[in-house]
């Protein structure tokens, strides 16, 4: 059976919206930049696990930000609990309308679209081991220096 949808019909449940996904990115990367974070989007973590945006800042913390686009997306996501222990402060970003009471009251909350994000609820600060803070600068340092080469 062949369905059509309009262009401005709401995604059916369960339906991955990139282009939300993408804006809300885009919002958050501005947003730490204008902090005066250092931004990269989907970091790589040494537990293998990619952060959707990781901002370091000019005294060496760094928060991360799980994007996520729908209420689906984030009940379908239980990954984002492993992040906290590679941060200083760990958020939540969500696109204008979302339901911001299904999120956990400890994370920060972040509304952003395309254009630029802001803060709602400022993140708990944890800071992080010595010893995974030295290993993640310089894995973070070495990620933009690789984009940089490659043009990513």
């Amino acid at each position: 059976m062949n369905v059509a949808c309009r262009a401005d019909d709401p995604p059916a449940p369960g339906t991955f919206r990139p282009h939300v996904t993408e804006g809300v990115t885009r919002g958050v990367v501005r947003l730490l930049w204008h902090m005066g974070c250092s931004p990269l989007t989907e970091f790589k973590l040494t537990s293998r696990r990619r952060i959707d945006v990781a901002g370091l800042d000019g005294q060496g913390r760094f928060l991360f930000v799980e994007v996520k686009s729908s209420v689906e997306d984030f009940r379908a996501d239980g990954k984002w609990h492993e992040y906290r222990d590679f941060c200083d402060g760990f958020y939540f970003a969500v696109p204008p309308g979302f339901p911001n009471d299904i999120l956990p009251k400890d994370a920060g909350l972040i509304i952003a679209d395309a254009r630029d994000g802001a803060i709602l609820r400022s993140a708990d600060e944890t800071p992080m081991n010595g010893n995974r803070r030295r290993k993640q600068t310089l894995n973070f340092a070495r990620a933009a220096a690789d984009r940089l080469v490659r043009g990513a």
